[in-house]
C-alpha cells in the first residue's frame, strides 16, 4: 500500500500527475489545492498518498498536506462518497473552508459544492462535524484576544514564518492557533516547530 511519494513531476494537469519514482511512473489524482501547490515539471515533489484498491484497478489518490488527506478519508467514511466525489468536494471549495463547513454542520454551505446533492450534504453534515471539530482543535483554540501581548507578538512572528515559507494564510493561521492551544510555554521556536508538525 502506498502512503508516500517522492518523485520528479513528469506531467501535471488540474486532475492528475504522473511523477517519475526509481524509472516507474506513477498516475496520482489530486484536488485543485494540492495542483496549485505544485512544482513545475521535472522538479521534486512529496505527496501524501491514499491507495485506493478496485476489482479492476489501483488508483492513486496525492495531497499536499495531511490536512487534505485527512478530510479525503472523513469523507469517504460517508455513505455514498467515493474517493473521485471526494476529491471533487475538495476541489470545490478548499481544505480549511471545507473542514468550518463540516465542523459547524453547514450542510447549505456543503449543497453549494457542484456534485453535492442535499442529501449528501446533510449526511457529511452530520456524520462528520464532531471528527471536523477534532481536527481544527475547537475546544483548545484560545481567541487571539486572550492573549498576552508576549505571547500575542510570538503568534505574529510565528505566523509571519510560515508564510514566508510559502504556506498558505488560511493554513498557516490554523496551524499556529492549534500549535498555540497545544504547548504550555509559548516560545517562537517551539510555535513553529508544532505548527510545521501539524502541516506535515
Amino acid at each position: 500500500m502506498i502512503a508516500h511519494l517522492n518523485g520528479i513531476v513528469l506531467t501535471k494537469s488540474t486532475q492528475s500527475l504522473i511523477i517519475e519514482n526509481n524509472g516507474i511512473g506513477y498516475e496520482v489524482i489530486v484536488p485543485f489545492s494540492t495542483f496549485y501547490a505544485l512544482p513545475k515539471e521535472d522538479e521534486r515533489v512529496n505527496l501524501h498518498i491514499h491507495t485506493h484498491v478496485r476489482e479492476d484497478a489501483i488508483i492513486l489518490f496525492g495531497f499536499h498536506t495531511l490536512l487534505e488527506k485527512d478530510i479525503f478519508l472523513m469523507l469517504i467514511s460517508v455513505s455514498g462518497i467515493g474517493p473521485k466525489l471526494a476529491i471533487n468536494i475538495l476541489s470545490g471549495i478548499g481544505p480549511d473552508e471545507l473542514l468550518e463547513a463540516m465542523a459547524h454542520g453547514d450542510a447549505l454551505r456543503l449543497q453549494a459544492i457542484p456534485g453535492v446533492g442535499k442529501k449528501t450534504a446533510e449526511r457529511i453534515a452530520l456524520e462528520l462535524k464532531d471528527k471536523a471539530l477534532k481536527v481544527r482543535g475547537d475546544s483548545k483554540a484560545l481567541p487571539r484576544g486572550m492573549l498576552s501581548d508576549k505571547d500575542e507578538e510570538v503568534y505574529d512572528d510565528a505566523l509571519s514564518a510560515l508564510l514566508n515559507l510559502g504556506y498558505p494564510a488560511k493554513s498557516a493561521k490554523r496551524a499556529v492557533e492549534k500549535a498555540l492551544a497545544q504547548i504550555k510555554d509559548v516560545t517562537l521556536e517551539g510555535l513553529i516547530k508544532e505548527a510545521l508538525r501539524s502541516l506535515a
